[in-house]
């Protein structure tokens, strides 16, 4: 029965959503970002700020993407709300951009975290070999079938909150605290106006990335119009809680100039400080559970993306093959991205030229909710993003200083992302079958049946 075919493919519920919200945003960059940062902004409330600006950021971000969501109500994420609100060009600029690296690059960084903590355990173990193993695993449970890909990601992101909430618990109550203040220093206003600052919150926002998660399998919720404002909120909030928390017993647990000199092994070195060598240890065997939780979430979700980039354009059909609901092909495409990272990338190259981009797209998805309720007035929209107007403009207006630094400042890393979107407009433009330009809104949203 069509009835039951449609049931059984919406079968994500609102709590399995605010996981998946929760494991993409939780994993490497709170793990790895206070070390790049401690250095050039020693100050325990500058920093602080610099998180707090993050998530409120991050919040902004959620609230207006759900109104999307809500009224278009396809998987996709960018690639779907882009194409509908200026161009199908535009959308799949957006979905080029996540199919080649937006989810790739996140796995990718994740897993050369993952090695990282576990050399802490196992110090003469290889990374790469560690690295490939992680992915390989999580690729293999995915193609496996939705059920237990939904199962192991509520699991993986469950343990991953309890071991956040150990170890805020366990660095608040410990006797062994550095001696620092979390109010306002004399110099503090200099260092939040400053480039190493804009260049920081780059890190954080990466923290934060993840944030739009669920509208990536909008089509597979039950009740999308009330479910995704519901998972994008309660899932950013949640967040935002944790890191202030979690970055808080870092800076109490350990000496800056040691944070600084960890790098991306900022965690490990708090935690040896709160547990001792051994404890430290043992907590770096669960923060690889919890980013195994990350990994995850990107691997699930970056295929949906380019699976509906395959249904609508022939040059990528074949990434729309489906076994059983999964898209398979999808699945082996971006782990193989992954891999090809992992073998020729650093961890900070990575992270900058991927930001660049994604901060790219999400700016203009934003801005289009502004388009589209001039261009769209009569659309029904099951929610409207609250505070509106100045939520959205507050988060374009940090993403645009944001891109300008970037720009500035790391003009290598930049330049390979603006590539990387110019090779997707190629792609789209010869294309002998391409998703055409219209109005599509007008009739309803494109594809229902997703």
């Amino acid at each position: 029965m069509p009835g039951s075919t449609r049931s059984s493919a919406r079968s994500i519920s609102w709590l399995t959503a605010t996981c998946l919200v929760v494991a993409n945003m939780v994993g490497t960059g709170v793990f790895t970002s206070l070390g790049f940062q401690v250095g050039d902004l020693p100050s325990v409330f500058t920093l602080m700020v610099l998180w707090l600006l993050g998530g409120v950021c991050a919040l902004c971000g959620a609230l207006s993407y759900a109104e999307l969501a809500a009224a278009m109500p396809r998987s996709g994420g960018e690639y779907h709300y882009l194409s509908e609100i200026y161009h199908p060009a535009v959308g799949f600029l957006a979905g080029w951009i996540s199919a080649s690296v937006g989810f790739a690059a996140p796995v990718a960084l994740a897993a050369m975290a993952f090695s990282t903590y576990f050399s802490s355990i196992f110090p003469n173990v290889a990374p790469l070999p560690v690295s490939l193993a992680v992915v390989a695993l999580v690729t293999t449970i995915h193609l496996r079938g939705g059920t237990i890909g939904s199962i192991f990601q509520n699991a993986a992101t469950s343990l991953k909150v309890l071991l956040i909430l150990a170890l805020i618990t366990f660095g608040f109550t410990s006797t062994h605290q550095e001696p620092v203040s979390f109010l306002p220093q004399p110099g503090d206003a200099k260092l939040m106006t400053s480039t190493p600052f804009a260049i920081s919150l780059v890190f954080v926002m990466y923290a934060y990335s993840g944030w739009n998660a669920s509208t990536y399998i909008v089509g597979e919720m039950r009740d999308p119009a009330r479910d995704i404002p519901r998972s994008l909120g309660l899932g950013t909030l949640l967040v935002i809680t944790l890191y202030l928390a979690l970055n808080a017993v870092f800076l109490l647990a350990a000496p800056m100039p040691e944070l600084a000199a960890a790098k991306d092994n900022v965690a490990h070195v708090a935690a040896a400080h709160i547990f001792g060598a051994t404890g430290g240890r043992f907590m770096a065997g669960l923060i690889c559970a919890g980013l195994i939780s990350t990994i995850s979430a990107m691997m699930w979700v970056g295929p949906r993306v380019t699976m509906v980039m395959g249904e609508d354009c022939s040059a990528l059909s074949w990434l729309a093959f489906k076994r059983n609901q999964i898209p398979v092909v999808a699945i082996g495409a971006q782990a193989l991205v992954v891999i090809v990272l992992l073998c020729t990338a650093t961890f900070a190259s990575v992270l900058t030229y991927v930001q660049f981009s994604l901060t790219f797209c999400s700016f203009l998805t934003v801005l289009g909710v502004f388009v589209l309720r001039f261009t769209q007035p009569a659309l029904p929209r099951p929610y409207k993003t609250w505070g509106y107007p100045v939520t959205p403009l507050i988060f374009l207006g940090v993403s645009a200083w944001m891109l300008w630094q970037i720009l500035v400042s790391r003009p290598a890393e930049s330049l390979w992302g603006l590539v990387t979107a110019l090779l997707g407009l190629a792609l789209y433009f010869f294309s002998p079958t391409r998703p055409a330009a219209g109005a599509r809104l007008e009739n309803g949203p494109a594809n229902p049946r997703l």
